[in-house]
């Protein structure tokens, strides 16, 4: 008499449902991984396009102008300003400015209540405070009273720094002459 052996086929079965437990698992990792893949994707492009503006969205100071008082002393600070090479359309309205002196470190935003500076084109193709040209001049003009802390003397030494609203910062030491005697405006 031959003996059969019936468990085969049950061993069959049980391995079939351990491989498509498998591949279904497999299945869903991969979902996962692809789906962490884009969201990552994203987010690099995103970093990617807030690091380069704030290293291209600058603002590049031309020229920096002082106005002489009577007394010898700068009581307004006219910077002029454009866009710097590469840089996207900026908004003067949304530059903050930094005044460093010996003494004080005022903030505050340009054309902002009580900022003492005020904004004004020189050449520009549009109507607004927005420059959007490398050929665009504008003047910022600050109250040494509002803006610096007081008035500035011969020989003192000002730090400006200007930030555009996508954190591109822009620093220059403005520097008064020894004398300023008989003199109505000076460069700084």
């Amino acid at each position: 008499m031959m003996e059969t052996n019936n468990n085969r086929g049950q061993v069959g079965i049980g391995t079939l449902i351990v491989f498509i437990a498998m591949v279904l698992v497999a299945a869903i990792a991969a979902g996962v991984l692809i789906n962490t893949a884009g969201l990552l994707q994203t987010q690099a492009e995103a970093t990617g396009q807030e690091t380069q503006q704030q290293v291209s969205d600058r603002i590049q100071i031309q020229s920096a102008t002082g106005n002489v008082t009577e007394g010898g002393e700068i009581n307004e600070v006219n910077v002029t300003v454009t866009k710097a090479p590469g840089a996207d359309d900026i908004q003067l309205e949304s530059v903050t400015y930094q005044f460093v002196t010996d003494s004080e470190v005022t903030t505050n935003v340009l054309n902002g209540s009580d900022s003492g500076s005020n904004i004004s084109a020189i050449t520009s193709e549009t109507d607004d405070e927005v420059i959007t040209d490398r050929s665009d001049r504008y003047t910022l003009s600050f109250d040494a009273d509002d803006s610096i802390g007081g008035n500035l003397e011969g020989g003192d030494r000002v730090s400006l720094t200007l930030t555009t609203a996508a954190g591109a910062s822009t620093m220059t030491e403005l520097r008064v002459p020894d004398s300023v005697v008989d003199r109505s405006a000076v460069s700084l």
